[in-house]
């Protein structure tokens, strides 16, 4: 039986959060220690150039990202780590996917969608206004992401399926075209902590600046879970777990045992400040020892480096394999 192939990524536009530990590491760092899976894991830092100009801030997400998965228990040895940018074959597979793939397909993008919203509701005159093609064409680069690896299985966030299904789009379309040479991905969503709410208790995201950082000094880890918006609802009073963003987030962190206490104790009136003591408590502990990890691996970024190197010549061994197959369906290929 052969394996199967899992992937997933990270955008290299800040330092890693709360809600990117667990709707992409943890499951990922999970699924890299069952021996039937291949996986690939990659610093999305093509996907970053559509996000931010600022190239500093984009080299050092990119260290404290893949510092991140290391600190988290991702042994480089067992799978394949590496930066989007070390793929040459990745922006070539893009452009023939960008063949494939229907510009209404691409409208009906999301992020797209909502942007065009956005100067709409404004009264520009310009639907697009601001909006690069990089940003229209986001989905078929994660596509091209996906599809190099021959990925079986990409565990993302719920936001991100309708990706994974516009990857199955134009996968399907080529391979109808040129033959079964691209490998239709499933998509893989933990239902229960896909995504995140963050502090404002919309999702957990950069954009929003709602973020709680998560290798943060313990003080500063409080003082965010502190600033966590809740009702107004006093001491005694019953609370609704399934409207609250700190229920959630312990949820994410908390076995099912103690999530159930954690509703008794939302049934009985439980203050917010509690409540909010408990969920400090509970992630503090699990992440202590990931915290040190990652501070050392910080102080020695060359070491960091070195290992992003050596996956990123292990995976382009499977990338010029595969191209030469797509450049010799197409036609393009030399000779």
């Amino acid at each position: 039986m052969s394996k199967q192939v899992y992937l997933t990524g990270i955008t290299t536009t800040g330092t890693p959060h709360l809600g990117n530990y667990v709707g992409a590491i943890r499951p990922s760092v999970e699924a890299s220690r069952i021996a039937s899976n291949r996986s690939f894991y990659f610093l999305a830092d093509y996907h970053a150039l559509i996000k931010s100009t600022d190239a500093a801030l984009v080299k050092q997400s990119r260290l404290e990202i893949a510092a991140t998965w290391l600190a988290a228990g991702l042994d480089p040895d067992e799978v394949t780590f590496y930066r989007q940018s070390d793929i040459p074959e990745i922006p070539e597979l893009t452009w023939l996917l960008t063949c494939m793939a229907a510009k209404g397909l691409m409208n009906r993008a999301h992020a797209y969608k909502a942007l065009v919203q956005e100067n709409d509701e404004s009264g520009s005159s310009d639907p697009d206004k601001g909006i690069t093609m990089g940003l229209f064409s986001y989905p078929i680069l994660m596509a091209a992401d996906i599809l190099m690896f021959k990925a079986n299985k990409v565990p993302v966030g719920k936001d991100q399926i309708q990706h994974l299904e516009m990857t199955r789009d134009i996968a399907q379309r080529f391979n109808h075209h040129y033959g079964e040479l691209l490998v239709i991905p499933e998509v893989v969503v933990e239902e229960r902590t896909a995504v995140l709410a963050g502090m404002d208790g919309r999702k957990m995201s950069k954009s929003y600046n709602n973020t709680i950082p998560l290798f943060e000094t313990e003080k500063k880890l409080r003082k965010s879970i502190m600033k966590i918006v809740t009702n107004s609802q006093e001491p005694g009073e019953p609370k609704n777990p399934d409207e609250s963003t700190v229920f959630e987030i312990y949820r994410a962190f908390c076995d099912d045992e103690e999530a159930s206490q954690m509703r008794e104790d939302y049934a009985a009136g439980i203050s917010w400040g509690d409540a909010k003591q408990r969920l400090f408590e509970k992630v503090n502990e699990t992440l202590a020892e990931p915290r040190e990890k990652y501070h050392q691996l910080m102080l020695s970024p060359d070491n960091i480096n070195d290992i992003l190197d050596v996956g990123g010549k292990k995976a382009r061994i499977e990338s010029k394999t595969l191209m030469d197959q797509l450049r010799e369906a197409t036609g393009i290929a030399s000779r």
